[in-house]
């Protein structure tokens, strides 16, 4: 099964793991998937929208008042328009914003507003994730029904070594691959009855 005409929402959070973001846009859109980016003002401080809108071939997507999309309301419109969400880095910041139903951003807005699955992709430091809190936090984001890709381990950005590394865009690329061979065989199934 291939990834062609998939959609993915991409959000790019604020970790120094964004730059992956670029390198699995590239790799989406060479397999035929339409990607549109949501930047949050921290992810802003890693990759730039000029980056982003020149691999994606998308405009990006940074503002819950942005006036010149005054037609649509950005935060649904962008939800139903996608296959799947997709964030990444996912912060300890980020899930306990989800954990807590936050929705003060564009980012956080349409990830409460959507209706389709969220793929939370996360990457800190290996004490940030071993954290009780953050580890409450991926409890009630999984009781939620949000999905998670990692982390792994690895050596962070930091120095140190331990699981808190975010997934490689490959590893990304074949769980979304999988994830929609799963769901195109479960429509053939309930076609076929």
């Amino acid at each position: 099964m291939s990834l062609q005409n998939k959609k993915v929402l991409l959000v790019i959070g604020g970790g120094i793991s964004a730059y992956k973001a670029l390198d699995l846009t590239r790799l989406l859109v060479k397999n035929n998937v339409e990607v549109k980016t949501i930047l949050t003002k921290s992810g802003k401080e890693f990759v730039t929208p000029l980056s982003i809108t020149s691999l994606s071939n998308n405009k990006v997507f940074e503002d819950i008042f942005d006036v010149n999309s005054e037609k649509e309301i950005d935060h649904i419109s962008l939800s139903r328009w996608a296959d799947i969400v997709l964030v990444l880095p996912t912060t300890a910041n980020m899930m306990t914003k989800l954990s807590l139903g936050k929705a003060e951003d564009l980012a956080t807005t349409v990830i409460l507003a959507s209706n389709k699955d969220i793929l939370l992709v996360p990457a800190m430091n290996v004490r940030m994730w071993l954290h009780k809190a953050t580890q409450n936090n991926l409890k009630t984001l999984l009781d939620f029904g949000y999905k998670f890709i990692g982390p792994v381990n690895g050596e962070m950005a930091c120095g140190e070594f331990g699981k808190g590394k975010m997934s490689s865009p490959r590893q990304i690329f074949s769980f979304l691959k999988d994830y929609f061979d799963n769901k195109d065989l479960v429509k053939k199934k309930k076609l076929a009855l």
